[in-house]
């Protein structure tokens, strides 16, 4: 009769190891993976939380830099037509969210660099609630993340701090919701719209976390409306009646 072990070797499934691998941020090991599996280059994560989530989605995610740049090596963001950088497409999850959205969301100034420099139409695109990487960075307070997805963004920083969301709320709705001050003045000094109403007709002031983050939006609102006034081009002319001879 046959006889079987009472222990057998399990064997781990290579896209779980991949994503192990991607956790523990080692690069070496991802391109093994890879090389030997390569239809697992974008590899979405179908369990419960996974949210469908990419390779590079979680590369992002976590702020490991090195793999995300071996994953857009190999050829993860390009477009399976063309297969150049061009024409390429970013990997969405179930929300549509790229992978530039969750760097930006947590904070990973590196990643969010690397990403807008490859593909900085990415910038403007929006998930299901309509939000961008912007309006995420903004929501979780990360300034230097905003300066760079602002500096990247095509078409200028006010064109792109035009964009809301499904409920009409701007990046500047979501800075004064959580009181990040120092969000608030970048995108001020920008160009935001503050008077700029959501489809409750709420003004970004009106969602202030704090009395102290109110007071200081409306000191920056009233310190940009002195600099208007004052500046060569929108100086107010009075105007003198002429005495009659």
């Amino acid at each position: 009769m046959p006889t079987t072990s009472l222990f057998q070797t399990t064997m781990i499934d290579p896209s779980l190891r991949l994503r192990r691998a991607i956790r523990t941020n080692d690069p070496l090991l991802v391109r093994r993976i890879l090389k030997s599996h390569p239809h697992l280059l974008h590899n979405p994560d179908h369990t419960p939380t996974g949210d469908a989530n990419s390779n590079l989605h979680l590369a992002a995610l976590l702020g490991h830099l090195r793999i995300c740049k071996l994953l857009v090596e190999l050829g993860h963001e390009a477009d399976g037509d063309e297969g150049s950088s061009s024409s390429s497409t970013p990997a969405l999850n179930d929300a549509h969210q790229t992978a530039l959205m969750l760097a930006a969301s947590a904070g990973h100034t590196e990643v969010v660099h690397f990403l807008c420099e490859r593909d900085p139409k990415s910038i403007l695109r929006q998930d299901v609630r309509g939000r961008d990487a912007i309006m995420e960075a903004s929501l979780n307070g990360h300034d230097t993340v905003v300066q760079i997805l602002l500096t990247f963004a095509p078409g200028g920083a006010q064109a792109a701090l035009s964009q809301a969301d499904v409920d009409g709320n701007t990046a500047l709705h979501f800075a004064s919701s959580n009181g990040n001050l120092l969000v608030l003045r970048t995108l001020l000094a920008a160009g935001a719209d503050a008077g700029r109403k959501n489809v409750w007709s709420w003004t970004a002031d009106a969602y202030s976390a704090t009395v102290q983050a109110e007071v200081y939006f409306k000191t920056l609102l009233q310190g940009q409306q002195r600099r208007v006034e004052g500046s060569p081009g929108k100086k107010a002319v009075r105007m003198v009646e002429r005495d009659e001879d």
